[in-house]
């Protein structure tokens, strides 16, 4: 599974009546792979997946890849705490040319680690497209310990996983334990460079919506030896990555696009944009341009 360093965890643009607007998705991919992302996850929670039914999420899915043309890979989030739903619409997104799938553990339900390498394991099973795992026990309510993962990662097709658990020593165990061709990503923007300090591959972003140039400046800047670089850029970045977060996610990161230029639409109830997090943003946002500028 080629996902580059820099994985975007897409939003889902919306028109003003709710709908998906595929003309604000094709602006928003533009910019995307033209500003630092080498792959796009798309229908993850970031895009809003679950207020996206089983059709829209494959006009989701057939609309990204038609718009990206094979210019970079197309990842589908088809993860539900439905194990025969999950693998209905990996099969659908298979059909409509995907390069990978990514499956979030199942939530709500609560499965052992027994039932996640059963769930995980059967979709693996009908499908021929590499896997991503991910983990993300704020938002599940179930964190996949490292040796279901490493267990898993024997299965031909699972060739990695997105870590959100924020644990830096099971993401190290998960390093240790898997074969080398695994990669292990970050899920959270803020431990993209200590994870590629012990060994990660690099991150499932949702702050490289508007800084993903910069972050594959941290990043180049770390795998090329210079490390002070890397770190300098990371203090740079970090209070952005906490501003993109200081709502519900994708408030923020859709009012961080509105703000640069890029229109992607309001959001789907249950969430509401009140305009929370907006000054915190528009203060860091401020502060990192003006840093950028003293750096250049």
């Amino acid at each position: 599974m080629e996902l580059g360093q820099i994985g975007t965890a897409m939003v889902t643009p919306f028109s003003e009546e709710g709908s998906i607007d595929r003309d604000l998705l094709e602006k928003l991919i533009e910019h995307l792979i033209g500003s630092g992302t080498d792959s796009l996850i798309v229908c993850g929670t970031t895009g809003e997946s679950p207020t996206l039914n089983h059709a829209e999420k494959a006009v989701l899915f057939a609309s990204a890849i038609e718009i990206v043309n094979g210019r970079i890979p197309v990842i589908a989030g088809t993860g539900t705490f439905n194990t025969a739903e999950t693998i209905k619409l990996t099969k659908t997104a298979e059909s409509l040319g995907a390069d990978g799938i990514m499956l979030v553990t199942p939530y709500y339900n609560k499965p052992d680690q027994k039932g996640m390498y059963a769930h995980f394991s059967h979709i693996a099973k009908e499908t021929e497209l590499p896997l991503l795992l991910y983990n993300i026990p704020g938002r599940s309510a179930v964190n996949m310990l490292p040796e279901t993962v490493i267990a898993l990662s024997k299965l031909k097709n699972i060739r990695a996983v997105k870590e959100a658990s924020g644990s830096l020593d099971q993401m190290a165990e998960i390093i240790t334990k898997t074969d080398s061709g695994f990669k292990v990503y970050s899920g959270d923007d803020a431990l993209t460079l200590p994870l590629l300090s012990i060994g990660g591959e690099g991150v499932i972003s949702v702050a490289s919506h508007v800084v993903g140039n910069e972050m594959q400046q941290m990043i180049n800047a770390f795998k090329s030896g210079n490390t002070k670089e890397a770190a300098k850029i990371h203090r740079i970045l970090l209070p952005l990555f906490h501003a993109v977060f200081s709502a519900p996610n994708p408030i923020p990161i859709k009012y961080a696009l509105q703000k640069i230029g890029i229109e992607t639409g309001g959001v789907r109830l249950p969430l509401m944009s009140n305009g929370e997090g907006a000054a915190e943003f528009d203060q860091v946002w401020d502060a990192f341009q003006k840093q950028m500028k003293l750096e250049h």
